[in-house]
């Protein structure tokens, strides 16, 4: 049987969305910094109000689509996350500057899972950070998809990406509470990451959130 995985719960907006996510059992929120496209971007200032709120076993997510060690370095001390979810490729060496200076914050890289050139891809990029999130952006498109797309992408590549690293694995892309099950069954990540399934109206949906939860039997709240 399949353990359960940890939950990430992506676009927060709020304070009070935060704590939703929290009290209903997340073990990490998302927080979308500026992007070329995509759903739930907030201000920087927002992203540090929010933060300074989350207890800290909690880990926060901040998603960038920078590429280069400066700018990323800047934008995480601006806004106080714990974790740095690279939405786009970061070059090597950046990487490791990154890590070099910011050594108390994780570092997670984003594959968007296209094809089984992805298993290379995760491969080559495990070793320099601390995990992977799969997802189904296309960062190829003149206006980059780098996630947010609500599609479900190839799970058979992202089953042999679980088993090809060594670093944690969240899987994201069209996950909810009718397919998640099937989703832990046949990938086996470390994590689930979601964000369109659990709103409504660009608003955190309790009921969907609870649906979510009950559905791989890891709901907390009353």
């Amino acid at each position: 049987m399949a353990r359960q995985p940890r939950v990430k719960i992506c676009c927060i907006k709020s304070v009070d969305e935060a704590q939703m996510a929290v009290n209903y059992g997340a073990a990490a929120l998302g927080l979308v910094s500026e992007m070329p496209s995509g759903p739930g971007v907030v201000d920087e200032a927002t992203i540090a109000e929010i933060t300074a709120t989350v207890p800290p076993a909690i880990g926060t997510f901040l998603l960038t689509s920078r590429q280069d060690a400066e700018s990323i370095i800047e934008q995480q001390r601006r806004c106080r996350t714990n974790t740095l979810q690279l939405c786009d490729a970061v070059p090597e060496d950046d990487l490791i500057e990154i890590r070099n200076t910011l050594p108390g914050i994780s570092i997670v890289q984003v594959i968007h899972v296209v094809d089984e050139s992805s298993i290379d891809e995760a491969v080559a990029v495990a070793p320099l950070v601390n995990g992977i999130l799969l997802d189904s952006g296309n960062p190829n498109l003149d206006v980059k998809e780098l996630g947010g797309t609500g599609r479900v992408h190839n799970w058979d590549v992202s089953r042999r990406i679980c088993e090809a690293v060594s670093v944690p694995v969240f899987l994201a892309g069209g996950l909810k509470a009718t397919n998640v099950r099937e989703a832990i069954i046949k990938v086996r990540p470390f994590g689930l990451d979601l964000c369109s399934s659990v709103r409504s109206d660009d608003v955190l949906d309790e009921q969907k959130l609870a649906g979510f939860f009950d559905a791989i039997g890891k709901r907390l709240a009353d």
